[in-house]
């Protein structure tokens, strides 16, 4: 089963948690035991699986990221002027995969799965994969 899906994002950087569609989608699949891959098709957003219980951790992610990444920086090529937001996809990554078991994601106590936007607001897209 794959399925694609469309998120708004309303910020240059932002982490959207999307656990709750990926689950979703697991319950409603056939499948009891296997793997979900989600991937993002943006070579300026990424997907990771991250601490989804306190908000500071998502703050202090895009806080870091802009201090290893400045937005400007004198020695940039890129015409667009986007590099920073690259970078920062290059080090989140496109995709992460998560095993299912019972019909659900084998998640951490305090995980969740984010799309990254790091070059927004923009629609973006972003697709699951089911496995098993």
């Amino acid at each position: 089963m794959l399925k694609k899906f469309t998120i708004e994002t309303n910020h240059r950087d932002e982490m959207n948690e999307i656990t709750r569609i990926v689950g979703k989608l697991v319950e409603e699949s056939d499948v009891k035991e296997g793997t979900a891959i989600i991937y993002c098709p943006h070579t300026t957003a990424g997907i990771t699986i991250n601490e989804n219980a306190d908000p500071d951790v998502k703050r202090d992610m895009i806080r870091r990221f802009d201090e290893t990444y400045p937005w400007k920086h004198t020695l940039d090529r890129h015409e667009e002027g986007n590099t920073a937001a690259h970078m920062k996809a290059s080090t989140i990554g496109a995709s992460c995969h998560v095993i299912i078991t019972n019909r659900k994601l084998l998640l951490g106590r305090w995980q969740g799965i984010y799309f990254c936007e790091f070059d927004g607001p923009r629609t973006r897209n972003f697709y699951v994969k089911i496995t098993g």
